[in-house]
């Protein structure tokens, strides 16, 4: 009998929303379909407003919150038609939200994520679990990242060290150590797709860089790199967490050493990218033998053969090799982080968030009865 759950996750690229449907009847589970719902520019430009201070945003964030979780439900909705499963077959809904703030080092540590699982609940049928996250914070953890606990479940190898390497705008890693007497580690190595992302929006009115073929038609600005590799967060030792209120496009801007052709610079933050998420890698993870991709980033080719290169031949592919396309390998997490919740099971891993203990994550808003 299927034992299925969906998960919708929106990542820090704001640039679509990602339902998955999920079969926890196998070990590991199986991912039965997915459905992927672009934001639009319009909408990703007002969420990105929120993420800096600005005018009526007590206004602006309560109407994108009822908005995201409208469209969250109709990716549900769309995602069951395309499978031909009813609402009343799926046990829960994890979904992740919109982040728009993450400060997990201020003096009063927080986080926030539109997409009123209200909204969801009751336009779904289906009971769900939201803001994840906070639960995390409050026993001391960085609330991120969350997707290690499922990595494990899904992608360890008694026989190799694996690494599980996300790419999304930021970058994070989980560290899989084949001995289960070692702990399983992860966190956020620094920038992903993020700051490509916004200089090809910038210079090319694209919202990435396809293939990573711009950057490859530049040259690497050594002065740049520099800088951006001597930013302080990176040489901070984990657990840690990080997000665009540290990285976007004016920071950037303030790096910059004087004027530079475009695509020198955007291919000075693919190095950026290559460099910092190699560099963690061979210093937390040295035994590494293989590297598995998921997210937007590992359809950059340009950027994979930058990482390959620092890497020192360990065999480098993505999750697909694995049996898990790497475009829905987050929202499967958050549909298997709702199932640990509704049945009242931790979902986070202290060595990797840093929380004081194991906690049951996020809130549960049930389903009305029909």
């Amino acid at each position: 009998m299927a034992d299925y759950y969906v998960g919708l996750m929106s990542g820090t690229s704001m640039d679509a929303l990602d339902a998955v449907l999920v079969d926890f009847a196998t070990t590991p589970p199986t991912l039965v379909d997915g459905y992927h719902l672009e934001l639009g520019s319009a909408l990703r430009h007002e969420i990105m407003g929120l993420c800096a201070p600005g005018d009526n945003e007590i206004e602006r964030l309560s109407t994108l919150d009822v908005q995201l979780g409208r469209l969250s439900a109709e990716a549900v909705r769309q995602l069951l038609a395309q499978n031909g499963v009813a609402a009343a077959a799926i046990k829960g809904i994890g979904s992740h939200g919109q982040t728009v703030r993450h400060s997990p080092a201020s003096a009063i540590p927080y986080t926030l994520q539109i997409g009123d699982p209200n909204t969801i609940a009751q336009l779904s049928g289906i009971a769900t679990v939201a803001d994840f996250r906070r639960r995390d914070m409050a026993a001391g953890g960085q609330g991120a990242p969350l997707v290690p606990a499922f990595h494990q479940t899904q992608f360890h190898s008694p026989n190799k060290n694996r690494v599980i390497l996300n790419i999304g705008g930021i970058a994070n890693i989980t560290i899989l150590p084949a001995a289960t007497s070692q702990p399983v580690s992860g966190f956020d190595t620094g920038p992903g797709n993020m700051l490509m992302d916004g200089w090809s929006q910038l210079h090319q009115n694209r919202p990435y860089d396809e293939n990573g073929n711009w950057a490859r038609s530049g040259k690497v600005v050594p002065e740049l790199l520099n800088t951006l590799l001597a930013d302080a967060y990176l040489s901070l030792p984990p657990p840690k967490s990080t997000g665009r209120e540290r990285y976007n496009l004016p920071w950037l801007q303030t790096q910059l050493p004087g004027q530079l052709l475009p695509q020198d610079v955007q291919a000075t933050l693919c190095e950026q990218t290559a460099t910092t998420i190699a560099s963690a890698i061979l210093q937390y993870a040295p035994t590494t033998e293989e590297i598995y991709l998921c997210g937007g980033g590992a359809c950059n080719g340009y950027l994979l053969e930058r990482i390959a290169a620092h890497l020192g031949g360990r065999h480098l592919a993505t999750t697909a090799e694995l049996g898990v396309d790497p475009q829905w390998v987050e929202a499967m997490a958050f549909a298997w982080l709702a199932r640990q919740t509704l049945r009242h099971l931790p979902g986070n891993l202290p060595a990797v968030t840093g929380a004081r203990e194991a906690v049951i994550l996020g809130g549960i808003y049930p389903a009305t009865p029909r």
